[in-house]
């Protein structure tokens, strides 16, 4: 799959479309979800331009790595759920039904998250 540079995240990172920021670095933007799913929830994406974790695991530098996991750790702690738990998230594909084309991680927390998935009946 090509990278689209018209999708949301990269207009966000490009400026045209405005955020809730909650940290940047060289590497890293992350923002809160505009449709949050827990009372924290905020996504982090790359600056660079990966459809999907694979994506990213297989071209990023070892730099931007680093920096997004150090990113996950830091605003855990900054948003106060790094104690009491939080959960990251990544889709990748259609049967995950990842909704925008760009590598992203969400960061829920804040209250019980209960259990990962349902079981099919």
């Amino acid at each position: 799959m090509t990278y689209d540079r018209n999708n949301v995240f990269a207009r966000i990172l490009r400026g045209d479309l405005p955020c809730a920021k909650v940290f940047e670095d060289e590497h890293v933007l992350a923002f809160r979800d505009i449709n949050p799913q827990a009372p924290t929830h905020i996504v982090l994406i790359p600056k660079g331009e990966y459809v999907s974790i694979d994506d990213f695991s297989e071209k990023a530098s070892a730099a931007e790595v680093v920096a997004f996991m150090r990113a996950v750790a830091r605003i855990a702690k900054s948003e106060n759920v790094a104690e009491g738990g939080y959960r990251v998230l990544a889709n990748h594909g259609i049967a995950a039904h990842q909704e925008v084309p760009h590598f992203h991680l969400h960061l829920f927390g804040g209250r019980d998250l209960g259990p990962m998935l349902r079981r099919e009946r």
